[in-house]
């Protein structure tokens, strides 16, 4: 098993890419904490948590409000306590909305740079500061192709993941001498709740999958696989870089 032994916090693993990766974490023999957002999502998580211990595993699952810092503290250090440690942290909770940018409120723009950016700051900086004292640990942000692909009516996702490349790739920079790994995974159009909008129309579903070299968009389980190989000793010579998982859109010509 790729994880064994291995101590994890999942963000947003109530359902889709976090909840998939909770699961491969934990067939991959890593201890994992899911973590949800509000009591609607505790059953996903819960669901899942009960998937893994019937298959031999430990999970626990924990609310927070990851652009929290008094709750990102909280549920750092509780996932610890209960966990023993903690190695692996994967910073997969987001959110989005489409709107025009001249009629983007702030309070939108302000949600989702406070869920996507500086809940993934505030998640990483408190899992590195115990991955540094224990001497090695990774930290995996799930991104987006939009990081480097810009996507009209959603400035505030793209900012928000193209900042997190940067973050991402300043803190590989300051924790690689520390023994702790930073990278990034960025999903293509995956099937998952975020895209629900786009799944109930099969028209616009088919125009998506014309612009991916593979022809399908993809599923949750393999983003999860990805990021358990970039989580582990494999990939133990990665660290500071983005994995794109998209089927080949990138190389579609309208984003090149």
């Amino acid at each position: 098993m790729l994880l064994e032994g291995r101590r994890a916090i999942v963000t947003g693993a109530s359902s889709g890419i976090g909840k998939a990766t909770a699961l491969r974490l934990a067939a991959e023999g890593a201890q994992v904490c899911l973590n949800y957002f509000s009591d609607a999502d505790k059953p996903g998580a819960q669901q899942a948590v009960e998937e893994i211990g019937k298959a031999g595993g430990r999970a626990i699952a924990l609310q927070a409000d990851v652009g929290s810092e008094d709750e990102v503290k909280r549920l750092v250090s509780e996932t610890a306590k209960q966990l023993g440690g903690l190695d692996l942290l994967v910073n997969n909770a987001g959110i989005e909305n489409q709107v025009a940018l001249t009629e983007m409120p702030l309070a939108d723009w302000e949600r989702v740079l406070r869920t996507n950016l500086t809940g993934a700051f505030l998640c990483l900086r408190e899992a590195a500061k115990l991955m540094v004292a224990a001497k090695g640990g990774v930290i995996v942000n799930v991104s987006s192709v939009h990081e480097f692909i810009p996507w009209p009516g959603y400035a505030h996702y793209c900012s928000s993941k193209g900042g997190l490349k940067l973050l991402m790739e300043t803190a590989a920079r300051e924790l690689a001498p520390r023994g702790v790994r930073v990278v990034n995974v960025a999903p293509g159009a995956i099937k998952t709740p975020i895209n629900e909008r786009l799944l109930e129309h099969p028209k616009e579903e088919h125009v998506v999958e014309e612009e991916i070299p593979l022809g399908r968009m993809g599923n949750a389980e393999e983003v999860a696989g990805a990021i358990a190989w970039v989580a582990s000793g494999e990939a133990g010579y990665v660290t500071g870089t983005t994995l794109v998982v998209d089927g080949g859109m990138s190389l579609y010509p309208k984003f090149v």
